[in-house]
């Protein structure tokens, strides 16, 4: 075992990119559902640097750390791991002028709607039911 509580939250940071009241979600490699660019946060990393870091490495765009923006926190049931573990998942707004792309960890970009829930693991469809809540996706 790597020492890991089991039952201890993910932490996580998420960037919220919308354009055209779509977000922008990727499916990442030998994966089937449609997660937000991010990724754990490393040791001695803040949650937005962490933001600004997935961003770079998951959909090459350079997002400026003085305007990645808190927006809020979905805490929930982790996708692929046992009953009780939670994801704890800081979501950012940010936006670029840079078209995002995909990286080697990446298949796919996807433009979802809250239509695409059923693709999202629980914090990706908490997160678009919360911005469309919010007015800002369809």
């Amino acid at each position: 075992m790597n020492g890991e509580n089991p039952l201890h939250p993910i932490r996580v940071a998420a960037v919220a990119l919308i354009r055209d009241r779509r977000l922008l979600m990727v499916t990442a490699r030998a994966r089937d559902v449609h997660y937000m660019p991010g990724g754990k946060i490393d040791p001695g990393e803040t949650a937005a640097e962490a933001a600004v870091r997935e961003a770079r490495e998951e959909i090459g765009v350079e997002l400026d750390p003085a305007e990645v923006t808190p927006l809020f926190t979905v805490t929930t049931q982790a996708h692929g791991e046992p009953e009780g573990r939670q994801v704890e998942m800081q979501v950012f707004g940010a936006s670029t002028p840079d078209a995002p792309r995909a990286s080697s960890e990446i298949d796919a970009l996807h433009w979802v709607t809250s239509a695409d829930a059923h693709r999202c693991p629980p914090a990706g469809a908490e997160t678009l039911s919360r911005l469309v809540a919010a007015g800002l996706v369809d």
